[in-house]
C-alpha cells in the first residue's frame, strides 16, 4: 500500500522541521527525532478510500478490518495484506456452443452485478476473488443452459437470469461475494436454425390467417343462408 498524501505531507513538515533542528547545533537531538517522526508518519499512517476497506495482518496473522479513511499499522510488525473495493462491481461472462436440454448449440452472453460484504473471507479465503467469480459465473451459466430448453432462454429470460443469480450467489456466499443480479443480454443461435425458426413462424402465420379467412368465409355462409 503506497504512502498517501496526507501521511507525506505530514512525515514533509516533520522531516523539514527536523532538518532545521538539526542545522542548529543546539537542536540536534529533537531534530533527529522530528526526523524519526516523520519516517515512522510515512510507514504507519495509511488511508482508505470511502468506498476501501483494509484487511490489516499482524506477525501474519489477521488483526482487523479498516477504513474507509485515516487509520494506523504497527511498522514492521503490521502490513496491509488486501485493500478491497466495496461497490458494485460487475463481470461479464460468455458461454460458447453449450447445448440446450432440447441440443440446440447456443452462444450466450451475461454481465453479472455482485459485491463484497464480508472483506475478511474475501481477502483471506480466496487467492483471487474476481477470477473465482468469472469462472463460476461461466460454468454455472453452462449449467443453466444445459438444463433448460432453447425456447424457455429465448422467452423467459427473467426467469432464467433468477435462476442463475441465485445458483452464483450460492457458490460465492462462503468467499462474503453477494450477487445481486444476473442479465443474460443475447442468446445467438446457428444460422441455418434462424432460418428454419422463421419459416417455421411464417408457416404458423400462413395456417392461422387461413383459418380466419375459413372462418370468416363459413359465417358470411351462414348470414346468407339465414337470409334467404
Amino acid at each position: 500500500m503506497s504512502p498517501n498524501p496526507i501521511s507525506s505531507a505530514i512525515a514533509a513538515v516533520l522531516a523539514g522541521l527536523g532538518a532545521l533542528a538539526i542545522l542548529s547545533a543546539r537542536l540536534l537531538i529533537p531534530g533527529v527525532v522530528l526526523v524519526a517522526l516523520a519516517v515512522i508518519v510515512l510507514v504507519a499512517l495509511k488511508m482508505a478510500q470511502q468506498w476501501q476497506q483494509a484487511v490489516v495482518l499482524r506477525a501474519g496473522k489477521f488483526l482487523a478490518v479498516r477504513g474507509p479513511g485515516l487509520f494506523w499499522i504497527v511498522p514492521i510488525l503490521d502490513n496491509v495484506a488486501a485493500l478491497i473495493d466495496t461497490r458494485l462491481r460487475t463481470t461479464q461472462f460468455i458461454a460458447e456452443q453449450t447445448l440446450t436440454r432440447d441440443t440446440v448449440p447456443v452462444d450466450v452472453d451475461a454481465i453479472i452485478f455482485w459485491i463484497v460484504t464480508d472483506v475478511r473471507r474475501a481477502a483471506l479465503e480466496v487467492a483471487s476473488y474476481e477470477e473465482m467469480i468469472s469462472w463460476v459465473a461461466q460454468t454455472s451459466l453452462r449449467e443453466t443452459i444445459g438444463a433448460a430448453d432453447l425456447a424457455r432462454l429465448l422467452s423467459n429470460r427473467r426467469a432464467a437470469d433468477e435462476e442463475l443469480r441465485a445458483t452464483i450467489d450460492a457458490k460465492t456466499a462462503d468467499w462474503g461475494i453477494r450477487v445481486k443480479s444476473v442479465e443474460i443480454r443475447d442468446v445467438r443461435i446457428p444460422v441455418a436454425l434462424q432460418d428454419a425458426m422463421s419459416r417455421e413462424a411464417q408457416a404458423e402465420r400462413e395456417r392461422q390467417a387461413r383459418v380466419i379467412l375459413g372462418t370468416a368465409e363459413a359465417e358470411i355462409a351462414n348470414k346468407f343462408a339465414e337470409a334467404a
